[in-house]
């Protein structure tokens, strides 16, 4: 149930943001001057900047936390709306947060401590320090070694961009599994994909391959030693790497919610997978690092790391802007060090100047991480952080009728992937993995959306159909995206038509959806994932009897080291199920199949 702004500030009244600093005048003006300064880099005909709960309900977000940093210190922290609407409790400056990837920058520096202590070498084969698990070479990583500086800096050529979350009651993979791509792992295993050194590519995996050295090396918890040596020190001393998090603290923990504002069964994932995203933690606390990276970096003491680790932690390794650890930013000379997150239910960032002092923190209980860079670049006006804050840009649109944007409805192929328009509770939307993206109209047949730079016109044939749409970005041209027809006459890879297969069924366009997979199973026969995609969709558009064939025939086959189809079916069921899809015909078929339901 969403609350409107006036609701909530009532709230807000009765339920005071507990154990919150009451500040100076001076600080509540700035506050105030953060929260009624919030919009996006394009502000719509007489569209305003809107206060921080306006946007909240907007974005049908339940939570937010953030701390913002003035001069080397948290001037303020604050927590907005709810923690968990259904029991009523609100955010508060002390509500733990499950952000995903900003575990990482946590995770380097406990990691560049090993390093300052002598028991691992950052230029060295990670085969050296590994003793429970090894890393498997093959020809990809072209002879090379990866090490521990390749792993930091995602330079080290490896699979698995991040991972999703299980559900508390299991069942949850160890980390071994999950490196090995094991059940119940969602993930395939983490190998090579190119020669370590080579070049940045984001790898979830291969910061949990540090996580393992870690242990194998101090052979203590990884949480147990973290906090003891990195997150106590540093004065993050609210959070904790447990996961899940122990009984006595989970009333802290904020629940997590899709984007539609839907609560995750058991009210949060867990993440086996703690270096790369398992972090529980404050924004107030996070600020503790931030600062405590600053000061060392202007040469002062930092209360865990010595100054050549800190210039390690805060300077771009191989690639331009991916640090061990963070991510460096240059804002016309002014430099920032910065980290986003993602985890189910859950976003983040946090942004930090090597110089002058200020930063901010901000957690989201909520997939939907639009509000991050508003308010982000709201603090940053507020005080006057250098060459950070971006004006926004003025835009006129205008309305569409209906019947129009009816004809603009499908899937179109441009480079080496694909956008679609479509409807989605009611609403159209510009669609290209995995963005929906508000269509804001200049005139019937120009659009343009506030997530991406191009601006884009629909193109029509002699007969006045639909057949693609142009693409214009900072006065470029760039290729045309063309409408697909019918798609069984379609050629594109597994994956691709995958993906479209699956946006179809999240829009439940079920009909179009069958087709592709229909397609799709065609061209890819012994594509197991294929089959039970295909075998989804007969079943969403009544046809029970096909849909059972295809179970039947393919619920042993494997898709990876123990991992069937049978498993695929219930990670499948999960899935819908927190997306609220009516899951009756699918009970039928796991009940007629006797497979247990997760």
């Amino acid at each position: 149930m969403k609350h409107s702004y006036l609701t909530i500030l009532l709230i807000l009244l009765f339920f005071p943001l507990t154990a919150q600093t009451t500040y100076s005048p001076e600080t509540q003006a700035k506050i105030q001057e953060v929260e009624n300064n919030i919009c996006g880099p394009v502000l719509l005909n007489d569209e305003k900047p809107v206060n921080i709960l306006d946007r909240m309900a907007l974005y049908n977000i339940k939570g937010l936390s953030l701390a913002v940093i003035h001069d080397h210190q948290v001037v303020w922290a604050k927590g907005y709306g709810w923690a968990d609407e259904a029991e009523q409790r609100p955010v508060t400056a002390e509500t733990l947060f499950e952000p995903g990837s900003i575990s990482k920058s946590l995770n380097a520096v406990g990691m560049l401590k090993l390093v300052q202590d002598g028991r691992v070498d950052l230029q060295t084969d990670i085969n050296t320090y590994l003793k429970s698990w090894k890393f498997p070479y093959d020809s990809l990583s072209n002879g090379k070694k990866i090490t521990l500086a390749h792993l930091l800096s995602h330079t080290a050529g490896l699979s698995v961009h991040g991972f999703p979350g299980h559900e508390i009651k299991g069942p949850v993979p160890t980390l071994l599994q999950v490196l090995d791509g094991i059940h119940p792992s969602f993930t395939p295993a983490v190998r090579s994909e190119f020669e370590p050194g080579l070049k940045y590519q984001y790898s979830g995996g291969g910061t949990s391959i540090s996580q393992v050295m870690l242990t194998d090396i101090v052979q203590q918890p990884y949480e147990q030693w973290m906090y003891e040596n990195v997150l106590k020190p540093i004065g993050m001393v609210h959070s904790t790497y447990a996961q899940p998090p122990a009984a006595d603290i989970r009333s802290k923990c904020a629940t997590a919610y899709n984007s539609d504002g839907v609560a995750l069964d058991g009210k949060f994932h867990v993440y086996p997978e703690q270096a790369a995203a398992g972090l529980w933690m404050t924004p107030n606390d996070l600020c503790q690092y931030i600062i405590d990276m600053q000061l060392a970096y202007q040469g002062k003491a930092s209360k865990v790391l010595n100054a050549d680790m800190v210039k390690m932690h805060l300077t771009p390794y191989i690639d331009n802007s991916a640090a061990m650890g963070t991510f460096v930013e240059d804002h016309d000379g002014a430099s920032y060090f910065q980290h986003s997150a993602g985890n189910d239910g859950f976003c983040g960032q946090f942004y930090g100047s090597l110089d002058g002092g200020y930063g901010v923190a901000i957690f989201l209980n909520s997939e939907n991480g639009k509000i991050l860079s508003e308010v982000i670049n709201s603090v940053a006006k507020a005080y006057d952080w250098k060459n950070f804050y971006r004006e926004p840009q003025r835009k006129t649109s205008i309305e569409v009728d209906d019947a129009i944007l009816q004809t603009y409805e499908g899937i179109y192929r441009y480079d080496d992937t694909w956008a679609a328009v479509g409807k989605k509770d009611n609403e159209w939307h510009f669609f290209t993995p995995w963005t929906y993206a508000r269509m804001h109209f200049t005139s019937p047949t120009s659009f343009f959306n506030l997530e991406f730079r191009a601006v884009k016109e629909f193109i029509k044939d002699e007969k006045g159909d639909i057949v693609g749409f142009t693409r214009t970005a900072d006065g470029k041209s760039y290729p045309p995206a063309y409408k697909i027809g019918k798609p069984d006459t379609l050629q594109l890879s597994a994956a691709l038509i995958g993906e479209i297969g699956w946006y179809l069924l999240e829009i439940k366009n079920f009909k179009t959806s069958l087709a592709y997979y229909q397609r799709g199973a065609a061209l890819y026969p012994d594509d197991h994932n294929m089959a039970i995609n295909l075998a989804h969709l007969y079943l969403f558009n009544g046809d029970d009897e096909k849909a059972m064939e295809i179970y039947q025939s393919h619920r042993k086959a494997t898709l990876r080291p123990g991992f069937t189809c049978e498993d695929l079916m219930r990670d499948d069921y999960i899935y819908l199920k927190d997306k609220k899809f009516d899951l009756t015909a699918m009970d039928r078929v796991f009940e007629a199949m006797n497979i247990r339901k997760p």
